[in-house]
């Protein structure tokens, strides 16, 4: 990892002792999911309740700038300027940021009540990754009690697809844990302790993600 990112490790560890245990998982997601955004691949994230609001919330760090400044590829600026006028050109150049590629499958209601009424619910996430799961992907899934039906499927398929699998759950991993390439456990078991400990550690991840694929200046 670069200099920055390890100096926000560090910081991480001494804001919140309790998960560093979870240092070789952290480290290890980061350099996957980096290489596989850099072949090519995006990022899928279910939940449900609060989780589902979480995953919206990964979405929206990963989608846009986050925390330092995400310039707009140079081959892309090249190819616009063939498109469009100078005026139109800096107004989206100076709007466009640099993207990690990512989708919030929580977000889909016409196809989640859809399917879910016509199919299954508890399919309907393996269903949407069945459709958008490519080989250099990664699936996010969180889940307090690691239990849940849906995101358990989603991971089968995912695994079928040869995703990357990321489960974010409590203590025991639950289900997921047997099911996941990456298990971040974290240390509480109520459903509300664990979603606390879930906001600062993608906090971390995601803005990790961002200065090893972006770098520059905080």
């Amino acid at each position: 990892m670069e200099h920055k990112t390890e100096q926000m490790l560090k910081e991480f560890k001494e804001k919140y002792p309790v998960m560093a245990y979870l240092e070789e998982e952290v480290r290890n997601l980061i350099d996957q999911v980096v290489h596989r955004i850099k072949s090519g691949g995006k990022i899928l994230v279910c939940g449900n309740g609060g989780s589902a609001a979480d995953s919206e919330h990964i979405v929206g760090e990963l989608l846009k700038e986050f925390y330092i400044k995400r310039p707009v590829d140079e081959d892309f600026r090249k190819k616009l300027q063939e498109y469009v006028q100078k005026k139109d050109f800096d107004t989206i150049t100076a709007c466009l940021q640099g993207a990690i590629p990512a989708i919030s499958l929580v977000s889909q209601t016409g196809f989640l009540t859809a399917y879910g009424n016509d199919v299954s619910f508890e399919m309907a996430y393996a269903q949407q990754v069945y459709a958008y799961g490519e080989k250099n992907d990664v699936l996010i899934g969180l889940s307090t009690s690691g239990n849940a039906s849906n995101l358990c499927y989603a991971a089968k398929v995912a695994k079928a697809k040869e995703l990357l699998v990321v489960s974010f759950t409590g203590e025991s991993g639950g289900k997921l844990k047997e099911l996941s390439d990456i298990l971040l456990n974290v240390p509480a078991q109520e459903t509300f302790k664990v979603q606390e400990y879930h906001l600062p550690l993608y906090h971390f991840i995601c803005r990790a993600l961002e200065y090893e694929i972006f770098g520059g200046v905080l």
